[in-house]
Order: C-alpha cells, then sequence, then structure tokens
C-alpha cells in the first residue's frame, strides 16, 4: 500500500479536502515505488481493473478497504495516459466507467476572480450542476461556493447519497469546490454534503439549482434550462425597439398560478404551465392587458407562503412542469401579445435546513448578527449585501431569468425592507451603517448596480419596486442619483383610495382629501397603481367587500366607479386576478377562483367594465401619454366635497384629444350638474359605469352632451350632466 494510514482514513471518513492528490493517477518518486499510482475509490465494487484506452491493456488493481478504495502502481511509469475503469461489483456485473479525478477543473481563473469579486454576470453558467464534454467525454460538471467547509462532496442517487464516494476539489482561496462527474447526464438528482471546519455534516441543495423535486425530499435535478426552441423574436425585437419608452401604456394582470384557475374536473389538481398557458394568454388578450405578472415562480417548499419564501432562485417551480414547459409558457404568451413580469424575492430567504442559511457552517448568505440578518416580519434571513459573491448571485439571478426565460420585467418585492437598517425594528435592534444613519448602504448600491446591469443588458425590461416608503429617486436614474427603478408600486394612493371607498357614502364628504391628496406627489416617481394580492387577504376582504355599502348591487357600483377612477388617474395599472370580476371571497390560495360568479349581472359587469377600461386606455393616447408627467393632467372641479364629486381632465402629447372625467360617489341622482371645460363642443360619453351593460340601471347622459356658454369652474364653458349613483363617467371631446 502506497497511500499512507492517515490518507486512507481521510478519504474513507470523507474529511478529505484535496481528493485529487490522492485520488486518480499521479507519480510518485517515493524511494522503491517510483512510476505512475492509480487510485480510485468505488460504491459497491469487488473488483477494479485499469484498462488503458488505445492499447487495451487491463491492470488488476489492489483493493486496499472493503468500502471500494483500489490502488495500482505502474513502476518506471512518468507519461499520463487515458484510461477507464472495468469495475464488477458484488453482484457479478461489470461495469466501464471513466474516473472522476483525471479531469482539470471546469472552472479558470478569471471565473473564479470575477466571481469573487462580484463581477461574473453570468455565474449562473459556471456554478451548480451542467452537462458539459470535457476531453471528449459526457458528464455533468458540479461546482460550488463553501468557503467555511472543511470538505465537500457531491451525493445523489449516482453514489446512494454517500458523501464518501465523490469528493470535490476545493479551488484555493476562492471558496468554490468543483468536481466532473462521467456518465452523469439530465434527470440525475444530487444535494452537496457539507463537513463545516467543526466536523459536523450537513446535506445541502444547490444555490444554483435550475431544477427541484417536490418536497419533502428537495433534491436538485440535473437540467439543462436552455432546451426549448424560442418563437418569440418578433415580440423581443419589439421589446427593444420600446427601451425607455416609459411613458405608454402598461395594464398588468397579477397572477397567482396554482390558483387562478384548477381541472374543473379535479380541483385538486394544479394546471402545468403548458395547460395555463393558451387560457391565460386568450383570456389576457380578451380582457386588453398588456402583461400579466405572475407570483414567484421561483423554487419553495411551503404553498402558504405563495412563492416568497424561495429556496431555489434560479429554478422555476416543479408544481407546474419543467423548466423547458416555463419556458414555453413564457413563450407562448409571448406569441399573443401578452409581456410576462415576474415577482422577484432578493430581499431574504427561509431558514430552511437544507437550503442557504449557514450554508457551509457559516453565515454564509445571511448577516451572522441578527440585527442585521433576521427579518422581524417573517422569520427570514436577511442577504449580506456586503459580500460579493452574495450581491453577485443575486445579481446574477435576475439576468438569468431574464436570459434563460425572456421574462420582460421583474417587480421587486419588499424594496423597503432592504432600504432601510431600521425595518421593523424597535430601538436598539438594529446597527446604524457607518454614517450612522438607518439607511441600508450596500443594499442600496446593489439594487442600483441590479437595475444598471438589467437596462445594459436587456433594454426594454421593466424593473418595479414594492417600495412603501417615500424614499426619494427609486424610479430615478443611477446616473441622477436614484435607485434606477423604472416604476413604483404607489402604495399611498392605494391605501387612500381604499380608504375612502371603504366609508359609508354619509361620510365621505368629510375624506375628499383622500381622493385628492395623490395629486400632491404624484410625480415624484414613475407610479403604478396597484390593487394587488396583499389587499384582499387575510381579514382584509375582497374588492367587492371592501366597498362602503350595504347591498352587492351597491358594492358592484361603487367598485365599477373605482376602477374608471383608477383606469383615467395618471400612472400604469395593476389589477390582482378576481377583482377583474368582483370576486366575493377573499382571495385562498389553495382554490381557483370563483369563476362561477360571472354569469351574474353583478359580477359581469364589473369584468366587462375592466375590459372596456383597457382598450379605451390603451387606445387613447390622453390615458396611454403624459403619464408621467404633469401636462396629461388637469383638474376640473374637486372641491364640491358636500357632493363627493371630483371631476379632472386628462390629455394627449399631441394632438386635440381630451378626456374629461367625473366621479360622483354617493347614492343620490345628481341632475342639473355643471363642470366646467376648457373646450366648446360635443362631448361624448366613452365610459359610463352606470351603464346597464356593466349592471347599471342605465342613466346617464344619452351618449353625449354640448357644452353650454356658461362659465364654471374657470372656464369659459360648461356641461350640464346627469350624475348617477355611484358612478364615473368619462367624456372625450370630438368636436368644436
Amino acid at each position: 500500500m502506497i497511500i499512507s494510514e492517515s490518507e486512507l482514513t481521510s478519504l474513507l471518513e470523507a474529511r478529505h479536502a484535496t481528493p485529487h492528490d490522492l485520488l486518480g493517477l499521479h507519480y510518485s518518486n517515493a524511494s522503491g515505488k517510483r512510476g505512475l499510482v492509480a487510485r480510485a475509490l468505488l460504491r459497491d465494487a469487488a473488483t477494479c481493473e485499469l484498462v488503458e484506452l488505445g492499447r487495451g491493456e487491463a491492470h488488476v488493481m489492489e483493493r486496499l478497504a472493503p468500502e471500494g478504495l483500489f490502488e495500482l502502481l505502474l513502476p518506471r511509469r512518468r507519461k499520463h495516459f487515458a484510461y477507464e475503469l472495468r469495475v464488477t461489483d458484488y453482484r457479478g456485473v461489470t461495469r466501464s466507467v471513466r474516473d472522476p479525478y483525471t479531469f482539470l477543473p471546469t472552472l479558470g481563473e478569471q471565473d473564479l476572480y470575477l466571481f469573487n469579486e462580484g463581477n461574473e454576470h453570468r455565474v449562473y453558467e459556471k456554478l451548480g450542476a451542467h452537462p458539459r464534454v470535457c476531453d471528449g467525454v459526457t458528464g455533468v460538471a458540479f461546482a460550488v461556493w463553501a468557503p467555511g467547509a472543511a470538505q465537500v462532496s457531491v451525493v445523489g442517487n449516482f453514489n446512494a447519497w454517500d458523501g464518501r464516494y465523490h469528493p470535490m476539489r476545493s479551488l484555493g482561496a476562492s471558496g468554490v469546490w468543483e468536481l466532473f462527474v462521467p456518465g452523469l447526464g439530465e434527470g440525475e438528482l444530487y444535494k452537496f454534503q457539507i463537513r463545516d471546519q467543526q466536523g459536523a455534516t450537513r446535506v445541502k441543495t444547490d444555490p444554483y439549482g435550475t431544477y427541484f423535486e417536490a418536497p419533502p425530499n428537495n433534491a436538485a435535478i440535473v437540467c439543462n434550462p436552455r432546451r426549448h426552441q424560442w418563437q418569440d423574436a418578433a415580440w423581443l425585437g419589439r421589446r427593444t425597439q420600446n427601451a425607455g419608452r416609459l411613458d405608454r401604456p402598461v395594464s398588468i394582470y397579477e397572477v397567482h398560478l396554482a390558483s387562478w384557475r384548477r381541472d374543473p374536473g379535479n380541483p385538486e389538481r394544479l394546471l402545468s404551465y403548458r395547460e395555463l398557458a393558451p387560457q391565460l394568454a386568450d383570456y389576457a388578450v380578451e380582457m386588453g392587458f398588456t402583461h400579466i405578472e405572475i407570483m414567484p415562480v421561483a423554487e419553495h417548499p411551503f404553498d402558504g407562503s405563495w412563492g416568497y419564501q424561495v429556496t431555489g432562485f434560479y429554478a422555476p417551480t416543479q408544481r407546474f412542469g419543467t423548466p423547458e414547459d416555463f419556458a414555453w409558457f413564457v413563450d407562448h404568451l409571448h406569441q399573443h401579445g401578452i409581456g410576462v413580469i415576474l415577482d422577484w424575492v432578493p430581499a431574504h430567504f427561509p431558514r430552511d435546513a437544507f437550503a442557504l442559511a449557514e450554508f457551509d457552517g457559516t453565515h454564509l448568505y445571511e448577516h451572522a448578527d441578527p440585527r442585521q440578518g433576521a427579518h422581524m416580519d417573517w422569520g427570514t434571513l436577511i442577504f449580506n449585501y456586503g459580500r460579493n459573491e452574495v450581491r453577485g448571485f443575486l445579481t446574477a439571478n435576475a439576468l438569468a431569468w431574464l436570459d434563460r426565460y425572456h421574462i420582460d420585467g421583474l417587480r421587486v418585492d419588499a424594496v423597503a425592507s432592504m432600504l432601510y437598517l431600521d425595518y421593523s425594528r424597535k430601538a436598539g435592534e438594529w446597527i446604524p451603517n457607518r454614517h450612522g444613519g438607518r439607511e441600508n448602504l450596500e443594499a442600496i448600491a446593489f439594487l442600483r448596480e441590479v437595475n444598471d446591469l438589467v437596462h445594459h443588458y436587456y433594454p426594454g425590461v421593466l424593473m418595479i419596486a414594492e417600495e412603501s416608503t417615500s424614499f426619494p429617486g427609486v424610479s430615478r436614474p443611477v446616473r441622477d442619483g436614484g435607485l434606477g427603478f423604472d416604476y413604483k408600486w404607489n402604495m399611498g394612493w392605494m391605501h387612500d383610495t381604499l380608504g375612502y371607498f371603504g366609508k359609508e357614502p354619509v361620510h365621505r364628504k368629510w375624506h375628499q382629501n383622500d381622493l385628492t391628496f395623490g395629486m400632491l406627489y404624484q410625480y415624484a416617481e414613475n407610479f403604478v397603481r396597484v390593487f394587488s394580492h396583499d389587499e384582499v387577504v387575510h381579514g382584509k376582504a375582497s374588492m367587492l367587500f371592501k366597498m362602503g355599502a350595504w347591498h352587492i348591487p351597491e358594492k358592484a357600483a361603487n367598485l365599477r366607479a373605482l376602477y374608471a377612477h383608477m383606469w383615467a388617474w395618471p400612472g400604469k395599472k395593476l389589477l390582482f386576478m378576481g377583482g377583474e370580476f368582483a370576486q366575493s371571497h377573499e382571495w385562498d390560495y389553495r382554490r381557483s377562483l370563483d369563476w362561477h360568479l360571472c354569469q351574474y349581472p353583478d359580477h359581469e359587469g364589473v369584468r366587462r367594465l375592466v375590459r372596456d377600461l383597457n382598450r379605451l386606455y390603451t387606445s387613447e393616447p390622453a390615458l396611454g401619454e403624459h403619464d408621467l408627467d404633469s401636462q396629461g393632467f388637469q383638474w376640473l372641479a374637486c372641491h364640491d366635497h358636500e357632493a363627493s364629486v371630483i371631476a379632472y381632465l386628462r390629455r394627449a402629447r399631441v394632438g386635440d384629444a381630451q378626456l374629461a372625467v367625473i366621479g360622483h360617489f354617493t347614492p343620490l341622482v345628481r341632475k342639473k350638474y355643471r363642470v366646467g371645460v376648457p373646450r366648446t363642443g360635443l362631448w361624448r360619453e366613452v365610459v359610463n359605469t352606470n351603464s346597464e351593460y356593466y349592471g347599471g340601471s342605465g342613466l346617464g347622459n344619452d351618449g353625449a352632451r354640448h357644452t353650454d356658454p356658461v362659465p364654471a369652474d374657470g372656464h369659459a364653458q360648461s356641461l350640464l350632466l346627469t350624475l348617477p349613483p355611484y358612478t364615473t363617467t368619462i367624456f372625450k371631446w370630438v368636436e368644436g
């Protein structure tokens, strides 16, 4: 036996950090043992022969341990050669394999340098598991970052999950461990067995895994995520042409895939990506939405997290199919003219023992100090944005979704929790930044970097922030000192407006400012108007039952008036699924939406209205343009709080297009109500939310009104209108 007892023990106990120094083919200069030495560690091997490729000469290897460690000395030989191992197991079955420990590292010094620097933007093609051909041999290259580990092995079905048989090579100070395993391919399940510096072992899934098996095992699956043949070149070309054109119609339908629609014959069965795509595409086209936004589909173990507690950041969830199926889903929507926005969660991650938490026995991805690393609201962990490799992991993750799956936008979740060190913390529970302030400088730098990189590599892709505070410049360019997002959710407008419509009509006159206050900060950011999933869960009631009225028809009338006001008000639009047909129940992630309600006028009428509002919004320049600057808006009247009436004008960038919007939010009929307008002539009634077609009474203004030469609201002419109860009416000027 040439190997020492201590080296033998370290291999058999999976404690050796540089197994390539012992396994494979090496030159021995030891006295009396000069020559080439080959060693192999093979599970379930009774005998092993080394077969020289080309020459065909076979050499019997000596078994040094029953665990399957074999050794061979070829005296006086110096030149390395290619070989394979002919292994016979205890059942007498013989197989030939290539030795993993004869291959050079699949990562180069430049790869590792950029990774450690946080600037390897395609690190997802380097770390993880990748089918490759090395030296003409097919196999899988595994690589994982675990700088605090004493030893790492890749384990899977191919070695009975035994960490002794495929120990990985440490690539020095980079903290990366690597191994090419010949003969493996797609479909193999695997994890990483990591021994920490204290000798304890843990088994972790791959942070860069592209596909996972279902809980509770959560193993990664070797997968090529680029198998789909894309057919969306025309869509991507149009998207690139729109780069920088933020002032255009964007109407987003927010969807939770597991509960949008299920198999009618088996409500417990989730529809697949390939089943959902045609139905969603057809529905989005019918309803006039420009985009769908999918609540997180990155792999997550707990359905009740709705996808916001991610354990597989690079993997579309297996719940609905394979990565190739997900690519087909996106492609199908693109071919039908619908963009796909993905909820992305770089703010935190769960504490599941199989995933990122204490990955290599140290606080690798998270802060060690709970005052920085523990998320107080969700019981999760906060990424350490100051660590290059962690920042690179997240930045590359954003780019990977755009690269591999052609995603059109990322809505970044919980941005406020990233920006502030004291977010949801009491005094003494947080650590100030280096200037003594509360801003998380590392997270701010990360957000700026990822926004700039997305816009650099993928022009036309939208970056949207869910940010609930008044942090300045969220949707301003990085070059101007902003965070670099394209849009920001307007949470203030949402809460004020829902607060107003949630009040009984008799009390609304005291809260007129809830409708008007938003205009004071309207153009501070590029806003998206949102009624999201967060507003229809946890006892907050559905959109329909938020309305401050007693009976369903009145609630539906209020909701119609609210939606028309939302679509007419400046800003992009987002509506959560079910809200478009006035679902009665709160959203339940465990069941399908109540589509049967669309047979009733109060629900189908709301759906018809949302469809028509989208069509008006996308076709009328007065609504789609000047969304982001004050030239597109003018108050006509906002002072009549006693009548609960507001009126405003929307204007196009060029031409004569003007729309007058009048909202009346009491149960009374107000006849001969005068509103001043800037132009004489005919104003056509293009939307009346009280139309019988939408479930209303039909009372309105006979389709149009001519101006009278009667001054009102600072204008020389005015319209004499009938204002139905709980109604928003939109008039378009058509001729002088």
